[in-house]
């Protein structure tokens, strides 16, 4: 019996589905098991941006190991079709202001785009009731940067 390899992306195939998309996955280095949690994210061509709320166990995580590996995928209902990449890298705090005023104005842009529930408000540390534009004018979240980019896996179905 042959095993079957699932095979690759190029290059422009997962920077496609990393435009698609808009959820991915962070695995974090925990102590004994790692951790993972979801996120929005953009991609500006270069880098995946992330926000994160200033609180929780994903910044504990993120202060003692920078490393991560973020996982993003797409599929069907009935698994006929998938796609994922995985990118391992580590995150940087993005400090700069004009950067950081650019970022929240691309996810405000993002969630309206995709017409997502004003709940997801809430996974960013602002009031579902509030105005969503509330993301790009006030820092109640951490933009992190994937970078340092040491490994990147793609792979599709046949």
């Amino acid at each position: 019996m042959e095993i079957i390899k699932i095979p690759k992306m190029d290059k422009q195939e997962y920077d496609s589905l990393i435009e698609e998309g808009y959820i991915s996955r962070i695995a974090f280095r925990g102590d004994k098991y790692p951790y993972i949690a979801p996120f929005l994210y953009i991609f500006d061509g270069k880098f995946l941006y992330f926000l994160s709320t200033k609180y929780g166990r994903k910044n504990e995580m993120f202060k003692r190991s920078p490393y991560v590996s973020v996982e993003i995928e797409k599929y069907s209902k009935d698994l006929s079709y998938y796609t994922f990449v995985t990118i391992q890298g580590y995150l940087v705090q993005e400090e700069d202001a004009i950067t950081k005023k650019q970022i929240r104005k691309k996810f405000v842009d993002m969630i309206t785009e995709r017409n997502l529930s004003h709940n997801i408000l809430a996974t960013l540390g602002h009031d579902p009731l509030d105005a969503i534009e509330t993301v790009a004018t006030e820092e109640r979240s951490n933009i992190w940067k994937l970078t340092g980019v040491a490994d990147i896996v793609a792979l599709k179905n046949l």
